[in-house]
């Protein structure tokens, strides 16, 4: 019942045994985050705001459990976001097809180059030698592929609370409403907590230093979240956008869509607090 994930042929040695039904829930979790803006707008067009907001419930409440579910029964440590790696087409190439050799060396200058038969194209060529890209791919399998940090009891209350803050989130809007700053408040609160909480934890691998960087490059959406967009971000980010499109030569482009699609971003649960 158990098989590797994400194990590049170049590197077994570095995969990590996952049992399947852990692999099924990263599927399901991943599914449900790349499903969940359409569905949000789908619902919201279909069945009003009532609608919408019951799919978000249910989305939120199915992602929390499968979160749960992956930290506290199969103990995968912090939540990476994707749950799945992402396919590294260059590493699943082979360096060494067969019947073919993929490399010459010179007879008198015994310099070792790429044949031409093995030469891929223009726009994934790798411009150093054979030996430097089995050694990076290498590298990169045996970082992409190192086992979940074990976490202790405080670093997993703090990344319980990760999990179920957006399941607080709403239930606070629910007793609050959307005007108020109290679900606002509560949800920057939890999610200062869990960084602090982890922030103790030493020995991370790769993807869980990124993905405590990501969290943390995230408060910056508070800014963008009603009602603190409303009242103190927004005339600020628009008048700021709308002066770089008028003294700026070029920017223009990218700031007046930018300042056109503002208001409906804001506007998508799954975009500004998923």
């Amino acid at each position: 019942t158990y098989k590797p994930a994400s194990c590049p042929p170049s590197s077994p040695s570095f995969c990590v045994l996952q049992s399947l039904p852990q692999q099924k829930l990263r599927t399901w979790l991943s599914v449900l985050e790349c499903v969940e803006v359409f569905a949000e707008m789908g619902t919201a067009r279909m069945w009003g705001e009532m609608g919408r907001w019951t799919i978000i419930v249910l989305i939120q409440l199915a992602k929390a459990i499968l979160r749960l579910l992956l930290l506290l029964w199969y103990k995968a440590g912090i939540q990476t976001s994707p749950p799945i790696v992402p396919l590294n087409r260059e590493q699943q190439q082979p360096l060494h097809p067969e019947g073919e050799p993929s490399t010459y060396v010179g007879r008198r200058s015994s310099r070792v180059v790429r044949s031409l038969q093995n030469t891929p194209s223009l726009e994934s060529r790798h411009w150093g030698s054979p030996q430097q890209r089995e050694e990076t791919q290498s590298r990169r399998a045996e970082e992409m592929n190192q086992p979940p940090t074990p976490l202790g009891l405080q670093e997993t209350i703090a990344e319980s609370i990760y999990v179920t803050r957006p399941l607080l989130h709403l239930l606070s809007l629910g007793v609050w409403g959307q005007r108020s700053w109290k679900p606002w408040l509560l949800s920057a609160v939890l999610d200062i907590s869990s960084l602090s909480l982890l922030s103790d934890l030493k020995d991370l691998n790769r993807r869980e230093r990124a993905e405590l960087r990501r969290r943390t490059i995230l408060l910056l959406y508070y800014l963008l979240r009603s009602p603190f967009y409303d009242r103190y971000s927004e005339g600020r980010i628009l008048f700021l956008l709308r002066l770089l499109a008028d003294y700026v030569p070029g920017v223009g482009f990218i700031t007046r869509p930018l300042m056109d699609y503002l208001p409906a971003w804001q506007k998508i649960y799954f975009y500004n607090w998923g």
